[in-house]
């Protein structure tokens, strides 16, 4: 018997076991990863996806387009802005048109005067979180709490029941219709792109004026602090919108507030 071989047989035959063992454990890992992706990928879709998809596909619980009337809904998202929202109140009141605003919680504890303004110039005022955040990534508390302190803020400088929602981006997650049951959640026949410059510039007149057909829920936007948007947008938005205005006028084109709630 050779000891030389036979020491070298020993010694080895470990180190193969522990590369088997770190190789094997490496795969384990990366199973797992996959795994784990894979079922994240599934909590998303099935959370927030598809539930966005089917509610708006299938309109279950929301309001895309008021029925029995002749007129048009004007409504605006994000605000209150203190430049940009003050000079759309002034352009509405000079038409004598009256809107819906769907503010941010936030904005309004900063600008209470503004919203005073909307409630006694006969606007409507609508819940569009507290928070301008995606109800994707919120937990059925978070958005409870969301829709909660807005509504307290909007009643605490109005003094008025709010009927209203339209959560951010039209995005919805599983529990979304459930939480907001109290409310009459409003999405829009129309919306513009009217939160990059560009699209004011180039499209959104011309949008506009074809969005005149009876019940047309019309959504803008007031300002352009949310994520993705061109902070001076609303600056266009408003040019364009006075042309239209007038047109209107001209043409006889009325105008509605869903404050009555008759029209859902």
């Amino acid at each position: 018997m050779n000891p030389k071989y036979n020491t070298y047989y020993i010694s080895d035959k470990p180190k193969i076991n522990l590369y088997i063992d770190v190789k094997g454990n490496k795969i384990f890992v990366i199973k797992l990863i996959f795994i784990f992706i894979f079922c994240l990928i599934l909590l998303i879709l099935f959370y927030s996806i598809f539930p966005t998809l089917f509610i708006r596909i299938k309109g279950i619980g929301i309001t895309k387009k008021i029925k029995n009337t002749n007129g048009i809904a004007l409504t605006f998202d994000d605000g209150p802005n203190p430049k940009y929202t003050v000079q759309l109140l002034d352009l509405l009141k000079e038409y004598g048109i009256q809107a819906t605003f769907f503010v941010v919680g936030e904005k309004v504890v900063k600008n209470p005067e503004i919203i005073k303004r909307m409630h006694q110039e006969g606007h409507t005022i609508g819940i569009h979180h507290f928070n301008h955040i995606s109800n994707w990534i919120l937990s059925p508390f978070q958005l409870k709490k969301q829709l909660r302190l807005t509504e307290e803020v909007i009643n605490k400088y109005t003094n008025e029941m709010v009927m209203f929602y339209r959560p951010p981006w039209g995005h919805f997650n599983i529990f979304t219709l459930m939480l907001s049951k109290r409310f009459n959640i409003i999405m829009w026949s129309h919306i513009f792109g009217d939160w990059k410059v560009e699209n004011c510039k180039k499209t959104l007149l011309d949008q506009l004026r074809t969005a005149t057909s009876p019940g047309s829920i019309l959504l803008l936007h007031d300002c352009g602090e949310t994520p993705g948007a061109d902070e001076d947008a609303p600056e266009y938005m408003l040019k364009n919108l006075e042309i239209f205005l007038k047109e209107c006028k001209k043409q006889g084109i009325t105008f509605i507030t869903l404050k009555d709630k008759r029209l859902i």
